[in-house]
């Protein structure tokens, strides 16, 4: 076996910021991945919910070979096709009036905070502005994004963050309404927490929540990293939901492998925030990552990817609470379209099942609360499914509790 090999390589010269599963990982087909020992593995994890076409999609993959032939860089100080075509595809999708490509989830969230105080500044002349952002949120690892993140043990060793930001609790109204004062310019949610336990939003708090923006000329920031982009069982969460945010973010499954995020908003936004000069970003949006995400928008609405999730949650779902119903240490699931997690019993670490997993041939995720996430490519089946669940019972048989 090369594995070992391999990771001594990784170790002796990659920075240990990961605690990384021992599988050395060399290909991909369909919903399925292979070792460099030639070991298959049912992928219910998606590379944490990027890969929704799975591995190996031919049109997806002419489309990225065609334009590495073509130009792969050219910075934004010029116009190129690929981003005009991605753009106007986002958009039209979407339902929001302009976009600003970047390189990941993160930064597109440090966009959406300079978006939103850009426009309270402009409203009120002056800055001091702050943001809300919902306790057990995660928005990512950089400074700003980490400053409204919601979960102490990522914050703490790198205090002092970026301050303005304020916390309320998820599905809780009264408690955004007591942390809003005049210096308040934004809301900021995942309408899907995933990190923090898989909870979806309850419809009245997210339409009380955009009542409150609109009283207030208050923004509306969506963070649909990770359930946006058909997982929901629509393109994007909110469209669940029929509210619409003023600022949404978008990456994973956005490029499904190039790495590529964005900020979109409302015309009013638009007009009234960022100017030339006040954002930019020398790679965000090159050729190669918006001919993915141009591609990835026209086979999401070929393949009726969002259609296929929904048609096809109830079958999750249902062999979810055949597992709950077997076995006392499954306390239950939670989520929406395909971004469930599995409740686990404290006496059961959800690390133990995800190695074990791994094990079995099965990956799967883990998130907060000992919750088991799983995040399938959206291509998945009734079969694929079905082996999901017989691998789970396999590890729970195994396991003693």
């Amino acid at each position: 076996m090369e594995k070992e090999k391999y990771i001594t390589r990784a170790e002796e010269c990659m920075f240990h910021v990961y605690n990384r599963f021992p599988v050395v990982f060399d290909h991909g087909e369909g919903v399925y991945l292979y070792d460099t020992d030639g070991k298959k593995y049912l992928d219910f994890g998606s590379g944490i919910g990027v890969m929704a076409l799975g591995y190996g999609n031919k049109a997806y993959q002419d489309a990225l070979k065609e334009q590495v032939d073509k130009l792969t860089h050219t910075s934004n100080l010029y116009y190129h096709l690929p981003m005009i075509e991605a753009a106007e595809k986002m958009t039209k999708l979407s339902g929001m009036d302009k976009i600003f490509f970047t390189n990941s989830g993160a930064e597109a969230i440090e966009g959406a905070i300079k978006v939103a105080k850009k426009y309270a500044f402009k409203r009120d002349g002056h800055a001091g502005h702050e943001i809300i952002a919902m306790q057990h949120s995660f928005h990512g690892r950089t400074v700003g994004a980490l400053s409204a993140t919601g979960t102490d043990h990522y914050r703490e060793p790198f205090y002092p963050l970026m301050g303005g930001v304020k916390f309320a609790n998820f599905n809780d109204l009264k408690s955004v309404e007591d942390a809003m004062d005049e210096k308040t310019c934004a809301i900021l949610m995942e309408p899907i927490q995933g990190e923090g336990g898989i909870y979806p939003a309850d419809a009245s708090f997210i339409e009380g929540v955009r009542k409150l923006c609109d009283q207030h000329d208050i923004l509306l920031i969506f963070d649909e990293i990770q359930c946006g982009m058909g997982r929901s069982g629509r393109l994007f969460a909110y469209q669940k939901y029929g509210v619409k945010p003023d600022i949404l973010t978008s990456a994973k499954a956005l490029g499904c492998g190039v790495p590529v995020g964005a900020f979109l908003v409302t015309n009013r936004v638009a007009e009234n925030s960022l100017e030339p000069g006040d954002h930019g970003t020398t790679y965000g949006g090159n050729p190669l990552v918006c001919a993915a995400v141009s591609k990835v928008c026209d086979l999401m609405e070929e393949m009726k990817l969002p259609e296929h999730v929904e048609k096809t949650t109830a079958y999750l779902e249902k062999s979810l609470d055949e597992l709950t119903e077997r076995y006392d240490f499954v306390l239950g699931h939670r989520g929406m379209g395909f971004m469930q997690g599995l409740l686990l019993d404290t006496k059961l670490p959800v690390g133990q099942v995800v190695s074990k997993g791994l094990e079995h041939g099965l990956v799967v995720l883990s998130a907060g609360g000992n919750v088991l996430r799983l995040l399938p490519p959206l291509v998945v089946g009734e079969e694929e499914i079905d082996l999901m669940k017989t691998t789970l019972e396999e590890i729970f048989d195994a396991i003693e509790v």
